[in-house]
């Protein structure tokens, strides 16, 4: 057998931790080579088994999941690192988008790289890349700050702490904090040119565009749903 059949045969390695990408809405925005992956390894710890068998059920895929997520991180990770020791390969999915990033993943690969375990990315879809390309403001340098504090004093601090930062600052959000988010924005950034992206590969995809206050108006009383992504101007030299 040729070395190029073997690697048709079979990409997954035992004993390998995959970081596999998954899309952050459209089923459809998901790579070949994970799905071979998702279809070749031993365990899938997923942050939320019930969404990954949705995405597995579509396409046919059955395999054993376990849940890992920040709240049990600490209690399932060596069980998944004893899991790689034994031989066998695992792959690590988040609820959508890249695993490690604003979620448990990068705590299991600096126990893996600990180990001397081989970690190996599968790229695919992210949010706030996503968002970025779209929004129209500078993509060469940008700051990615995942979620601001949930509390006031702690986020407005981080804000300020932001103030001087020239670069495209981008942030997550939930749309429970968006409104007060909003007005600290606009309190201690002021007036700077601004992007929200919320539900985007969706069937609702939206970006809004315009200074804080601009976008509070635009939106009234209406209540917006799923996670955001916002995006500022950094400030001007």
């Amino acid at each position: 057998m040729s070395q190029s059949e073997k690697t048709e045969r079979t990409c997954v390695e035992p004993g390998v931790l995959y970081l596999v990408s998954t899309p952050i809405g459209n089923l459809e925005d998901i790579t070949f080579r994970a799905l071979k992956v998702l279809k070749e390894v031993d365990l899938v710890a997923s942050e939320d088994t019930r969404h990954t068998g949705v995405l597995l059920k579509h396409y046919d895929l059955s395999k054993r999941l376990i849940s890992y997520h920040d709240f049990n991180k600490k209690k399932k990770a060596p069980l998944i690192i004893k899991d790689l020791k034994e031989g066998k390969s695992v792959a690590v999915v988040s609820d959508a988008g890249t695993p490690g990033i604003s979620d448990p993943g990068y705590y299991l690969v600096q126990l893996a790289i600990g180990e001397g375990i081989k970690v190996i990315p599968v790229p695919g879809a992210s949010a706030f890349l996503s968002a970025l390309v779209v929004s129209g403001l500078p993509t060469d340098r940008f700051a990615f700050e995942g979620f601001l504090p949930a509390k006031l004093g702690k986020r407005r601090k981080r804000l300020k702490e932001l103030l001087e930062e020239e670069r495209t600052l981008i942030f997550y959000e939930s749309p429970h904090r968006f409104a007060k988010t909003l007005d600290d924005i606009s309190e201690i950034l002021g007036q700077r040119r601004m992007v929200v992206a919320r539900e985007l590969t969706k069937k609702f995809e939206e970006i809004l565009r315009g200074t804080a206050e601009e976008i509070k108006g635009s939106l009234g009383e209406r209540k917006l749903k799923g996670e955001l992504v916002i995006l500022i101007e950094g400030k001007s030299a």
